[in-house]
């Protein structure tokens, strides 16, 4: 990794928990502020890095220069007289080392901040889209790929999830227990889809972001070791996680082109995870409640415990899609159930899954849609219309990592001769 690869990393790891730190120390009110200054000293880092030596500290750097940036345009904006009346001591811009939060600590106020911005009284669409843009750390263009929107959605949603927030600004000491369990809900969804956009990303650079990655593993054990967040639905999201990471290393080739289920070195999976994915979902197992995340885990336990493809318990995984769509409505749950199915009972089968099913527009519009027809369609010998699903996948696929990918899964030969290259459920 060289040094411009490094710093890259650097802020995408970082930029959530400089925002959340600075915002448990000024407040939900300064976001605007807060934003501006973090992204001022992440200016001044590539700058100053690319001439100088990435500090020891980048973490501590980046810090004390955002939060001098922002005492800066504190001072110079209109309310000067007001905010030197608060509690904030702005005479002194220059932070001691020992001022400086130590990691653990920042991604404790990050977990607080996320607390925060699930705030009853947004949409939790707007909920959503604010804390993957502003904490997480996503860009808008995969805010919109991420949840089906366009990015003028995504603006409106976290335009009134920011005004709603600034209206009502709330100490993050102050959160009850109470609070946050009535929270609990978006707070897991937000850490489940920064993993997803980790294990499977939209960035165009990046086929996986294994800092999304760590840094969602990461939130949620904090997230289990809390008594409003030691939950069932908990444990089983970090059982899914960690049964997912346990497969990260084997998705890559070594050229870093991803990697299909059923071409991936399953001696490369990590068994410690593995373990600690099995642990985890037993820990689960306790209460009455079934989530998204027990069925989820329960798939890809499935996955991961499987010796090959062929011998994996596809009646199982398609059982578990039948309860997933019942617990959390969702049509890429209907696709995924409707792959099962062929490697169960065969393409026709899949097919026709696909073919009763309402699919709104906005899948019907996606490259995962695309990919799945183009499998089955070939599968079951419809070449024709194979071939123009495959084209219509990879035009809009989000990033060129994913269309090599689907280039691969959608290899064919039209003909009929082609090899059989099956598209999986979990890659």
């Amino acid at each position: 990794m060289n040094a411009h690869q490094q710093t890259a990393h650097i802020f995408r790891h970082e930029y959530g928990l400089l925002v959340a730190s600075l915002l448990r120390r000024v407040g939900v009110e300064q976001l605007d502020a807060v934003e501006d200054a973090v992204q001022q000293a992440m200016l001044k880092a590539l700058d100053v890095w690319t001439r100088q030596a990435i500090p020891d500290n980048p973490s501590g750097w980046l810090y004390q220069v955002a939060y001098r940036e922002f005492l800066t345009n504190v001072r110079n904006a209109k309310r000067r007289q007001q905010l030197l009346a608060e509690q904030w001591q702005l005479e002194q811009p220059t932070l001691q080392p020992d001022e400086v939060p130590p990691v653990d600590v920042m991604t404790d106020d990050f977990l607080q901040v996320l607390f925060v911005a699930c705030h009853e009284s947004i949409p939790i669409a707007s909920q959503l889209v604010f804390t993957l843009k502003s904490l997480c750390g996503f860009s808008v263009r995969e805010v919109a790929l991420r949840l089906f929107i366009t990015e003028a959605n995504v603006y409106k949603r976290f335009n009134r999830a920011k005004q709603q927030l600034q209206k009502q600004p709330q100490l993050l000491d102050e959160l009850s227990e109470l609070d946050k369990q009535s929270r609990l809900p978006m707070v897991q969804r937000v850490i489940y889809l920064m993993f997803t956009e980790g294990y499977l990303s939209s960035h165009e650079d990046h086929a996986i972001r294994t800092d999304l990655c760590e840094e969602a593993l990461r939130l949620i054990r904090l997230l289990v070791e809390t008594p409003s967040g030691n939950v069932p639905e908990s444990h089983a999201l970090l059982a899914l996680m960690y049964f997912n990471v346990a497969r990260l290393q084997a998705r890559r080739d070594e050229s870093g082109a991803l990697l299909l289920l059923d071409q991936q070195d399953r001696s490369q999976w990590d068994p410690a995870f593995i373990e600690l994915g099995i642990t985890s979902l037993h820990q689960s197992a306790s209460g009455e409640t079934l989530s998204r995340y027990h069925l989820e885990a329960c798939i890809a336990a499935e996955h991961c415990l499987a010796p090959s493809l062929a011998v994996t318990n596809w009646q199982k995984i398609v059982k578990a899609y039948e309860l997933l769509e019942a617990v959390a409505p969702s049509p890429i749950h209907i696709l995924n159930r409707a792959v099962a199915m062929a490697e169960w009972q065969g393409a026709e089968a899949g097919l026709a899954i696909i073919k009763c099913a309402d699919i709104p527009s906005w899948l019907a519009r996606s490259y995962h849609w695309y990919a799945v027809n183009a499998d089955l369609q070939r599968r079951c010998g419809l070449l024709e219309e194979a071939q123009q699903s495959a084209d219509q996948a990879i035009r809009s696929a989000p990033s060129e990592h994913i269309r090599q990918l689907l280039r691969v899964r959608l290899q064919m030969d039209f003909t009929g001769t082609g090899p059989p290259v099956k598209l999986t459920t979990t890659q």
